[in-house]
């Protein structure tokens, strides 16, 4: 194994390192009312050295309706780094995962609706999940411009400009607390919001963006929609399905 296969294979298994990653702790006493004041400042407001940094282009196609230009950069750095290109599947970026991301934090998700969004915020336990007075796509961008200050605290880059070794350890360390902001949990931000999102995109119908041209299903054998058939599942338990071969997506039913 070459030491560029290596470096692929460690930067694939970072999916399996974050067992138990960090206390996802919340936001911290005293700031949950001023959270969205401050969170405007960290979304548009750059620090200065992140203002030096010229940030890598966001693919002309994606047509992001949620992300900016330094925000798509950062989502697609984050992508190809938790899914790289190898002989499985293409690059994080090619299997649509920033595009599904930015669907889902641009529509009614990312806008929390049906949420309940009034306080007290107080300070719960983990299994009670976020307790936040921001919605999804609040917190995702105020805890990507935290994540990517923090990038360049400690590498004097912007995130999508590290090098993909850094890159994988950074994002490791995020999820297991080594990072700090006075505004937000960025433990809390990666385990919760960003790598749910990440797998979703992964293993999603293809119709939300994600998932491009079934990769991810035919990777693991998956035939889609005629999956929801029990008769199948009980048949085909352990075996290869045959459908799978051309997995099928609400697309091909429509």
């Amino acid at each position: 194994m070459s030491e560029e296969d290596h470096d692929v294979e460690k930067r694939r298994g970072f999916l399996r390192q974050l067992v138990g990653a960090g206390s996802a702790l919340p936001l911290a006493p005293g700031l949950a009312g001023t959270v969205i004041a401050d969170m405007a400042v960290a979304v548009a407001e750059p620090a200065a050295a992140e203002t030096a940094v010229q940030p890598q282009a966001a693919s002309p196609v994606a047509g992001y309706i949620c992300f900016g230009p330094e925000e798509a950069a950062f989502v697609e750095a984050l992508v190809n780094i938790m899914c790289p290109a190898d002989e499985f599947t293409p690059n994080g970026v090619d299997c649509g995962l920033a595009t599904f991301i930015d669907r889902q934090l641009g529509g009614d998700f990312g806008r929390g609706a049906k949420r309940y969004s009034r306080g007290p915020w107080l300070a719960g336990k983990p299994q009670h999940g976020l307790q936040l007075p921001l919605t999804p796509e609040q917190h995702f961008k105020a805890g990507l411009a935290a994540a990517n200050k923090a990038s360049v605290a400690k590498y004097g880059k912007g995130f999508d400009e590290i090098a993909p070794a850094d890159a994988n350890q950074f994002l490791t360390d995020v999820a297991a607390g080594k990072f700090e902001d006075p505004r937000l949990s960025l433990a809390l931000w990666f385990n919760e919001l960003v790598y749910p999102l990440f797998t979703q995109a992964c293993f999603a119908d293809p119709i939300y963006g994600g998932n491009a041209d079934k990769v991810f299903w035919k990777m693991i054998g998956y035939p889609g929609l005629p999956a929801t058939n029990a008769v199948n599942m009980i048949q085909y338990r352990g075996k290869p399905v045959p459908q799978a071969k051309d997995p099928k997506s609400i697309v091909d039913f429509s």
